[in-house]
């Protein structure tokens, strides 16, 4: 399964064309797709209009949720971000240790476009779809 962050979700809705974006239009007809309940917050959170903000609504939930955290989650991400600051590198975001962390755990390839999330894949084993 293919997790989007919300860095593609953001630029697909604005009409951004990005190597992402166009991943992400192959992706929506060829694999299974999901979101995380804290990227539904995030892209939704970004709609100023109502009518927008229930369009995306309807597109966001018609894919599966998932739960990102949960305690197990939690801990492991704590884990991850002090191994990555053991390699001299610091997560600017706790959300993006988070996301990645339940990626690796759960062994779902993460679409982003994000450069937080490169540490997760070049030393924790995050695979970016």
């Amino acid at each position: 399964m293919i997790l989007v962050d919300s860095s593609v979700w953001i630029d697909y809705f604005r009409g951004t064309p990005t190597a992402q974006t166009a991943r992400f239009d192959v992706l929506l007809n060829t694999e299974p797709v999901v979101i995380g309940d804290l990227i539904l917050v995030e892209v939704l959170q970004g709609f100023s209009s109502d009518r927008d903000f229930n369009a995306a609504k309807r597109v966001l939930t018609s894919l599966t949720i998932i739960d990102i955290g949960g305690a197990d989650i939690a801990v492991q991400a704590a884990q991850n971000f002090r191994t990555l600051r053991l390699l001299g590198i610091t997560v600017r975001k706790t959300i993006d240790t988070i996301i990645a962390t339940r990626c690796i755990e759960s062994g779902y390839s993460l679409l982003h476009n994000d450069r937080d999330f490169d540490p997760f894949s070049a030393h924790l084993g995050l695979l970016v779809a």
